[in-house]
C-alpha cells in the first residue's frame, strides 16, 4: 500500500479520487492547497502526488517547484492535472500532465506506473548497494604482516 498525496482545492473532485485511489489499495493524505499539500509531504513522504492546477493560496506548478527544491521530496513523481493546457514553461516539475475531464482508469494506470516505477528503483538502488557493500568486506588487520 503506498501512500499518494492528492491535492485539489474541490471537495468534490477529492472525494471522487479519494475513493477511486483507495480501491486500488492506496493510503491517500488530502490536502487543500499547495501551501497544506508542502507540509504534509514533508510529514508523510508519499510514494506520488496528485495535484490541480489552479488553486488558491498555491497553485500545483509552485508546489511542484517546491517540491522540486527541497531535499527528500524532489524525486516524488508529481501527476499534474487540469482543465486548461499543460504550462509551458514548468514541465520539468513534474512528472505527468493530464487534462481534465480525465478517465478515472487513465489517471489510476498513471499512478499505478509510477508507483511501480519507484518501487522497482527504490530496490534495484538498495540491492546494488548490498552488492557494493558485499565486495568490499572489511580486512582484519591481524591478517597484515
Amino acid at each position: 500500500m503506498s501512500t499518494v498525496l492528492l491535492v485539489d482545492d474541490d471537495l468534490e473532485n477529492r472525494w471522487a479520487l479519494q475513493l477511486a485511489l483507495e480501491s486500488r489499495g492506496h493510503h491517500v493524505v488530502l490536502a487543500e492547497n499547495g501551501r497544506d499539500a508542502l507540509q504534509k509531504a514533508a510529514a508523510d513522504f508519499p510514494a506520488l502526488v496528485v495535484t490541480d492546477l489552479q488553486m488558491p493560496e498555491m497553485d500545483g506548478e509552485e508546489l511542484c517547484h517546491r517540491l522540486r527544491s527541497r531535499a527528500g521530496l524532489s524525486d516524488i513523481p508529481v501527476v499534474l492535472l487540469s482543465a486548461m493546457q499543460e504550462p509551458r514553461e514548468g514541465g520539468r516539475y513534474w512528472t505527468a500532465f493530464l487534462q481534465k475531464p480525465v478517465s478515472v482508469e487513465l489517471l489510476l494506470d498513471t499512478v499505478e506506473s509510477f508507483i511501480a516505477a519507484r518501487l522497482t528503483y527504490t530496490r534495484m538502488s538498495r540491492a546494488s548497494e548490498h552488492h557494493t557493500a558485499a565486495r568490499w568486506q572489511a580486512i582484519d588487520s591481524r591478517c597484515w604482516p
